[in-house]
């Protein structure tokens, strides 16, 4: 029988969504569709001082609509809320914690103002990521996390099939917004 690496099983388990049936997907995402609001109230990413929920978030020009916890029932997201909230606190924060990117949350991180930076932005946190996951050997798998509150004794594994969990998720939800606004009013 042929030993398995569980590093590449669980790298190609997200490098295979991510290939075949999401990345495409994301191209050629407009502003119009980044920003769109399906329902009133939605959280977004907005111009600072514009928002309206409890917390503006970001250190720059645009804020994300923010608050823990998280009201009931939980407000309709938009894609740029979405694609902030997987870049900073899916990828960003756990690359910070155990890749060697410069530290980040919520409140310093700088939220893309256009939806071309927000893909530049998911591409680069997701690379990073997969090439962090890449670099851990199987005793590094197997060793608790640390720093990550309800995982923080679990392995590197159970965090890494858990990032998986969270991209293959909220990414679909994108897609779906997306398929929403091109038949919107049709």
């Amino acid at each position: 029988m042929t030993e398995q690496n569980w590093n590449s099983l669980i790298r190609d388990q997200i490098s295979w969504h991510w290939t075949h049936q999401l990345r495409d997907r994301l191209d050629g995402l407009t502003d119009d569709e980044y920003f769109w609001e399906p329902v009133p109230g939605c959280w977004n990413v907005r111009p600072r001082g514009t928002g309206t929920a409890p917390v503006q978030a970001g250190s720059g020009a645009m804020t994300i609509d923010f608050a823990m916890p998280m009201p009931e029932p939980a407000p309709v997201t938009t894609i740029a809320w979405r694609l902030g909230h997987v870049i900073v606190g899916v990828l960003a924060v756990r690359n910070a914690t155990h890749f060697g990117r410069a530290s980040t949350d919520y409140h310093s991180y700088e939220y893309a103002a256009t939806a071309s930076e927000a893909l530049a932005q998911l591409d680069a946190e997701y690379a990073t990521w997969l090439a962090g996951v890449e670099s851990l050997g199987e005793a590094e798998l197997a060793r608790p996390c640390g720093e990550e509150g309800p995982f923080a004794d679990r392995s590197m594994a159970e965090l890494a099939l858990h990032i998986n969990r969270e991209l293959i998720h909220h990414l679909a939800e994108v897609c779906l917004l997306r398929d929403l606004h091109l038949w919107k009013g049709k």
